[in-house]
């Protein structure tokens, strides 16, 4: 087995290859003049079982277009398979045809990285479970939910209740109140333009309560502001936030850091500046549950079995 890192996420790679006692593999990543990726694997892949690590976070494209590189590099260096590692996925938004002639993007990318070579993928917290049908290819993936939970727990937070900022994220709700044994609320949203969310309705009883809303990213932040300004305005006692995916994008960081919020809870799926780690942004680490992951690929041991799915 051998690991190699791209340049989206590299301290993620580096903990990851360290909890399973190996080093990253020597690979050159450059970009020319042009801004054209250059990929130079710097020892010997043949007959390896490869894994490739990184997230196609911010920017998108370019991290994308890296990793397919890579994979098309491995397999030119006969290895005997190539697994994406890919703990964010981007362009997973991007998983149906809302208005008239639009792109269906997350099946295009999962297309790409089959084109490209890859054997395998394994990722994490899918923006939608429709994604799992878009590959071709072996797909595994797990949630960090059981992370993000053992820490709320430690917290002892009294009189917890979950919220769900939109419909889509009531199932991930649920799973999260079912393990704190905590109750359940949800936020009715729509969206009148892109990025930007307004709140309806709150379905549940949080006055007085301890509020945890759960969601899978943090993009511009709006729709987790204006959740918390919903469920302090309907008498909740305190709110905070938890996510897998820190994308923070635009003025996001700003936006927490001014919102009401107590503390916002992330994985480190996405490699987050120092800028962005503001006093309220605690950052988990999922290295060790992909380190695990990537030796049961390796071993062919069950994927499933290290982290119960959210339901």
């Amino acid at each position: 087995m051998k690991l190699f890192s791209g340049r989206a996420n590299r301290p993620l790679a580096e903990e990851i290859a360290k909890t399973l006692k190996t080093k990253l593999g020597k690979i050159e990543i450059k970009n020319f003049a042009d801004g054209e990726t250059y990929v130079n694997v710097l020892e010997q892949v043949r007959g390896y079982d490869v894994f490739l690590i990184q997230p196609t976070s911010f920017p998108a494209d370019s991290n994308l277009m890296e990793l397919l590189i890579m994979i098309d590099a491995c397999k030119r260096a006969s290895a005997a398979r190539v697994t994406a590692v890919i703990p964010y996925f981007g362009y997973s938004k991007q998983d149906r045809k809302a208005n008239h002639r639009e792109p269906i993007t997350a099946k295009l990318a999962a297309n790409l990285i089959t084109a490209a070579g890859a054997d395998g993928v394994f990722t994490m917290d899918l923006h939608s479970d429709q994604i799992q049908g878009f590959f071709d290819i072996r797909l595994d993936f797990l949630y960090a939910s059981q992370i993000i939970v053992d820490y709320v727990k430690k917290k002892n937070l009294k009189n917890l209740i979950v919220v769900a900022p939109d419909l889509g994220s009531s199932r991930r709700a649920r799973s999260y109140a079912k393990r704190l044994n905590a109750g359940i609320a949800l936020i009715d949203k729509r969206r009148p333009k892109p990025n930007v969310a307004e709140v309806l309705n709150l379905i549940g009883d949080v006055k007085g309560k301890s509020c945890l809303i759960v969601d899978d990213e943090i993009n511009t932040g709006g729709t987790i502001v204006n959740a918390a300004n919903a469920v302090l305005k309907h008498g909740a006692k305190e709110v905070f936030a938890c996510c897998t995916h820190a994308v923070f994008a635009g003025d996001a960081v700003k936006k927490l850091e001014h919102s009401p919020l107590k503390e916002i809870i992330v994985t480190n799926t996405i490699a987050l500046p120092q800028e962005k780690r503001t006093r309220k942004v605690k950052v988990l680490s999922v290295a060790p549950l992909i380190a695990a992951s990537i030796k049961a690929i390796h071993t062919e041991t069950s994927v499933s079995s290290l982290l119960n799915p959210a339901k």
